[in-house]
């Protein structure tokens, strides 16, 4: 039995039902218990950017969170905070197999979710430095972040660390574009700011590069309690898959989402739901 079946089975049928782009659905894989969770210390306080919110910033949860595709990161949220409760989960690598899958808009939404309108501690590190896209997809203004702390380990990642509003969640950017990305990643600095910063944070979210074309992945995957996989249905090669599973370990895969699934399939009366329709009897 191939490593795609063991991960997939079951979203390919509930897939057929799940609303369109940024929907996500989880497939729960492995009972493997990540590294445990060290306790939060105080959160420090942290300047403030102001992102600016728009149907471009593809943010479903926060600008309709009624929507089909926001309950479906509250059932992601939920599935996650499991492992969380128990302590198996705090440091998350979220890619996929191919640049276009749409691992940053889940990324976003769901640090979004995680945060619970400021109940819990999120922070984003960005550690896509071949191709860094947060800052432009918000309207933030660039700032030092990862990069730098990587070639200083005297800088510490926390005076870098910005929380972004409305969205409630912290932000280490990519930084300064460098020639070496790869080689930065692979430096024991990494783990050095990773430990740093999961002794602040509930959730650690890294926005890593797609697997197949980079090696970027595998080295952030090292420091992660385990990673989540996204692949955009009827695009990602099945071939693609099968690679990013081998390369990672099913064993660390917490889940597949399975993205871009067209809305026209959802369920008449499940679209009717949560498109506010007349209820009847006590549905």
């Amino acid at each position: 039995m191939s490593h795609l079946h063991d991960l997939f089975h079951k979203t390919a049928d509930e897939g057929r039902h799940a609303p369109q782009v940024s929907h996500p659905l989880v497939q729960e894989v492995s009972n493997a218990a990540p590294a445990a969770v060290a306790e939060v210390t105080s959160l420090p306080g942290f300047p403030v950017e102001e992102a600016r919110v728009d149907s471009s910033s593809r943010l479903v949860y926060h600008t309709d969170p009624r929507s089909p595709a926001a309950d479906k990161f509250r059932f992601l949220r939920m599935r996650l905070r499991e492992y969380w409760a128990a302590g198996k989960l705090k440091k998350l690598l979220i890619t996929s197999p191919l640049a276009g899958d749409g691992k940053t808009t889940i990324l976003l939404n769901l640090a979004t979710a995680l945060s619970e309108r400021g109940k819990r501690s999120v922070l984003v590190i960005e550690a896509d430095l071949h191709h860094s896209s947060l800052a432009e997809r918000l309207k933030l203004r660039d700032w030092a972040g990862l990069t730098e702390c990587l070639q200083d380990d005297s800088i510490s990642p926390l005076s870098h660390i910005r929380r972004v509003e409305p969205l409630g969640w912290h932000l280490l950017p990519a930084g300064e574009p460098r020639r070496n990305p790869t080689e930065l990643l692979q430096t024991p600095a990494l783990r050095l700011v990773l430990e740093k910063v999961s002794a602040c944070f509930d959730w650690v979210l890294i926005d890593s590069p797609p697997v197949v074309p980079l090696t970027d992945a595998i080295a952030l995957h090292q420091h992660a309690d385990a990673s989540l996989l996204v692949v955009r249905a009827g695009r990602t090669p099945q071939e693609a898959i099968e690679q990013t599973i081998d390369l990672l370990g099913q064993k660390k895969i917490v889940g597949i989402v399975l993205n871009g699934i067209e809305r026209r399939n959802q369920p008449h009366y499940q679209q009717r739901y949560y498109d506010g329709g007349s209820r009847h009897d006590d549905d």
